[in-house]
């Protein structure tokens, strides 16, 4: 059932990427099909590295977790250089030459839950002390997310930090060391805030995007002008009148608008139906999992998925302000889509060896 699900969504996802730009990608690049394609190959690439993860045994990466998170940062840090670092919407997030690139923090996201899930299932003894098991594991998780954050990315920097907690909170730790962790939090997310004048902008623009219509608020207005007119059953398949360059670039963060407004609220709710799915069955593989490492892994894989599909929808319905973070399997994308089926190859070969 996992296999199905992945699949469905990647069907979607490759059906809604052509519905969703065509019109921008024959204005463009005089080529209606080019997003299309490219998705295709990332599809393609990313659907033989799961099916090559799929039949790694699980347990194999915790003698390569070290050497994979040291290769992480240091991704992390090379799109810092100027030079080599490519900056896209305002963000220095990528390497690569041209249109071919890698977004260093999408590998972080995968490294790191292999890291952690090692990390937590050696040391799970020490995990209800602070300075033996909980401190270690903060500074880990934050090292990285400082240096995701000065690209910056706040919408893969929260997805990160969410994921990590949710695996050190199932490895036992104590509920008081996160209450303390919650209070700072939100002083840190208040000063990260108050520190970059477009983030302050993007709150505003959450709070009362008609405000500034033209502006911070525009890309909201447009993604609610999509879903509202979508109605129950859509306005068909290949009819959206906002992916006509009024909702900017449609087939990537904001995808979930496209198939509100052409699918309508059933094709929303089939989305939404998917992932839940994979949630559950993502969370049985953890449980039946024969090892901690094993559960913790699936865990934070799931999780990772399940967070990310969780603030994008949120964002593009106007529950929550703006951060900029791709839909997994169903928005256009190389690094995010390819990383994205890697991930659930790993969660599939940890299926085989549980007792689901």
């Amino acid at each position: 059932m996992l296999l199905w699900i992945i699949i469905v969504l990647l069907i979607v996802g490759v059906v809604m990427v052509y519905s969703s730009s065509y019109v921008w990608s024959e204005y463009k690049f005089g080529d209606r099909f080019f997003y299309l394609k490219r998705q295709l190959l990332f599809a393609g690439v990313g659907v033989i590295a799961m099916f090559f993860f799929m039949f790694i045994p699980y347990n194999t990466w915790k003698k390569y977790a070290k050497v994979i998170l040291i290769v992480c940062f240091s991704l992390l840090i090379l799109v810092l250089i100027p030079g080599i670092g490519l900056v896209r919407g305002g963000a220095q997030s990528w390497i690569g030459v041209g249109a071919f690139s890698i977004q260093p923090s999408e590998f972080m996201k995968l490294g790191l839950i292999i890291f952690l899930a090692n990390l937590l299932a050696v040391g799970q003894k020490y995990i209800t002390s602070f300075r033996q098991g909980f401190l270690p594991c903060l500074l880990l998780v934050f090292t990285a997310f400082g240096l995701i954050m000065l690209q910056p990315d706040l919408g893969t920097g929260m997805v990160l930090v969410l994921t990590c907690m949710i695996m050190i909170f199932a490895a036992g730790a104590r509920l008081s060391h996160f209450f303390g962790l919650a209070a700072l939090g939100v002083l840190g997310l208040v000063g990260l805030i108050a520190s970059a004048p477009y983030r302050i902008n993007r709150i505003t623009a959450f709070l009362n995007p008609w405000e500034d219509p033209l502006g911070d608020g525009f890309q909201i207005i447009q993604s609610l002008y999509a879903i509202g007119p979508g109605g129950l059953m859509g306005l068909g398949l290949g009819n959206s009148l906002q992916k006509y360059f009024y909702l900017p670039e449609p087939q990537n963060d904001f995808i979930f608008a496209i198939i509100g407004e052409e699918l309508g609220f059933i094709g929303g709710t089939f989305v939404i139906v998917l992932f839940l799915l994979l949630l559950w069955r993502g969370i049985k593989v953890s449980l039946e999992a024969p090892d901690l490492f094993g559960r913790l892994l699936a865990l934070g894989i799931v999780s990772m998925l399940a967070v990310q599909a969780m603030i994008n929808i949120s964002v593009v319905i106007g529950l929550i302000p703006v951060t900029g973070i791709t839909l997994p399997f169903l928005s256009y994308g190389g690094s995010s889509l390819t990383l994205t089926l890697c991930s659930v190859g790993i969660l599939l070969n940890i299926s085989i060896y549980s007792k689901i």
